[in-house]
């Protein structure tokens, strides 16, 4: 649960630096700096979202749990 949680704090602040580079846009056209770091974040946003569904899953299928 927590890989999601961190996933969704870090990633999206990342995006923002990114998204304020210079190396990301030429002339106002996306770059591929852009792009890639942009397919990176989705990517890591999926997975980590998967992760923490996946652990909030476990925990609400183990029995006895406080």
């Amino acid at each position: 649960m927590a890989v999601g949680v961190w996933t969704w704090v870090i990633w999206p602040r990342f995006g923002l630096a990114i998204y304020a580079d210079e190396r990301s846009f030429d002339g106002g056209t996306p770059t591929s700096f852009l792009w890639v770091h942009a397919l990176l974040i989705g990517a890591s946003l999926i997975i980590g979202t998967t992760v923490g569904v996946l652990g909030v899953r476990a925990w609400r299928a183990v029995p006895g749990k406080p």
